[in-house]
């Protein structure tokens, strides 16, 4: 199963290595990513990745809202079929 992260807020050191990080503890793989500061100070990022073997997206969630808190970021995740559905045209 395929799922978008993303992950917006203000830019700090250590952003996609604590966001991966935690993605490899649960056994995800980043088969994409996407990510840009704005105007030096907003950072933003999107991910494609592929879930464990039963694993769902809301423990996806559950995982990374800790790390979310830590780095004062927003992080959400979709399962792909959700994200593609909202965001077609």
């Amino acid at each position: 199963m395929k799922a978008i992260v993303s992950v917006i807020g203000k830019d700090r050191t250590g952003i996609i290595a604590k966001v991966t990080g935690k993605l490899f503890e649960l056994g995800c793989n980043v088969e994409d990513i996407s990510q840009t500061v704005m105007h030096g100070s907003y950072f933003t990022m999107i991910m494609l990745i592929t879930l464990a073997d039963g694993l769902a997206v809301g423990a996806v969630n559950e995982a990374l809202a800790s790390v979310a808190k830590e780095l004062g970021v927003e992080i959400r995740v979709q399962h792909e079929d959700i994200f593609n559905s909202m965001h077609r045209i």
